[in-house]
């Protein structure tokens, strides 16, 4: 019995009575998503540089300390199909830890604000780059990004999706659906109110990158990225390195590092299914062969300005009235 993971109905069959799950090249364009970030010279990318990396690295354990963020389960409350937008924001978020040197509370981005608003895709499944060039648009085109997970918190929810509680409440993108807060209950007077100033992060440059030596390199210098990757063979993964070929792209992850295993190199691949799936939510997969198709699509983000205790939000009032 095939399993869909991340739910594309309308993309093209990967294998035997499965479709795939992240969107086309056709599909992005149509959608109007930019593949790297406006007069982003390829010459100048950071995995280009002539730098050595190490036979093992990870981010979630570099000098002692841990710049991961945490784990997430993209099929709670209701199942959707947003892993392309949990790939994305985990890298993005391990690239903020990591800008902040380890310190403080961890920034959470909302997964949902993107699902609201990012025209990158949906509960059906959605781009790999997408998701960075959406929060690009917006970080350059109104100065504020993505919304944190405490003002727009995940729902598994997106306007077209009548899964579970989705065809019972709006999920277009409004101030509502951007940042919010509730004043206290509505039999009280209360009322609940979409907010126009918020914590958000945003990013300066974005793109993509493939094959294992750039991927090293890019991860390396910048910090964790998201990549496309056939999800079939680890549907009932329990451990040990995996080696399978693959036979289409369909699913989304973030990859924090490597490892090496009796001279094989591993990557250390975050998914978004929960952490009583796999290691703790996590699967290695061997490094160099393309094993799973996971060295082909991958994309990156450049941490640009975010909120924080030094980058303070403009405090709103418990219910919003002044924001």
């Amino acid at each position: 019995m095939m399993k869909s993971v991340c739910l594309m109905a309308i993309a093209g069959v990967v294998g035997a009575n499965r479709l795939s799950e992240v969107w086309t090249k056709e599909q992005e364009l149509a959608a109007g998503i930019k593949f790297e970030s406006p007069g982003l010279m390829h010459e100048t990318l950071p995995q280009n540089l002539d730098r050595v990396v190490p036979s093992s690295f990870t981010w979630c354990d570099n000098d002692g300390v841990n710049y991961c963020t945490m784990s997430r389960n993209q099929h709670i409350p209701q199942y959707c199909g947003s892993c392309w937008a949990h790939g994305a924001i985990s890298a993005l978020g391990d690239r903020i830890k990591i800008a902040r040197g380890a310190k403080g509370i961890d920034i959470n981005l909302s997964v949902q604000h993107m699902l609201n608003c990012g025209n990158a895709g949906s509960c059906h499944g959605g781009s790999v780059v997408g998701p960075y060039s959406w929060i690009h648009d917006i970080s350059e085109n109104t100065g504020t990004g993505i919304s944190y997970e405490t003002s727009q918190p995940y729902l598994a929810c997106s306007s077209e999706s009548s899964e579970g509680f989705c065809g019972a409440a709006d999920f277009t993108c409004n101030a509502m659906n951007t940042a919010r807060t509730c004043s206290t209950f509505s039999d009280q007077g209360g009322k609940c109110k979409g907010l126009t100033r918020y914590p958000n992060a945003t990013i300066s440059t974005y793109g993509t990158v493939s094959g294992a030596k750039a991927m090293q390199k890019e991860i390396h210098a910048n910090g964790p990225i998201s990549c496309g990757i056939d999800a079939l063979p680890i549907l009932n993964y329990t451990g040990g390195i995996v080696t399978d070929a693959g036979e289409g792209i369909d699913h989304v992850i973030s990859v924090v590092g490597w490892g090496k295993e009796n001279d094989k190199q591993y990557w250390i691949v975050r998914n978004s299914w929960g952490e009583f799936w796999g290691n703790m939510g996590y699967v290695y997969v061997e490094l160099g062969n393309n094993a799973l198709m996971m060295e082909e699509q991958c994309a990156w983000g450049t941490v640009g300005e975010f909120t924080d205790s030094e980058n303070l939000n403009f405090p709103c009032y418990e219910g919003g009235e002044n924001c």
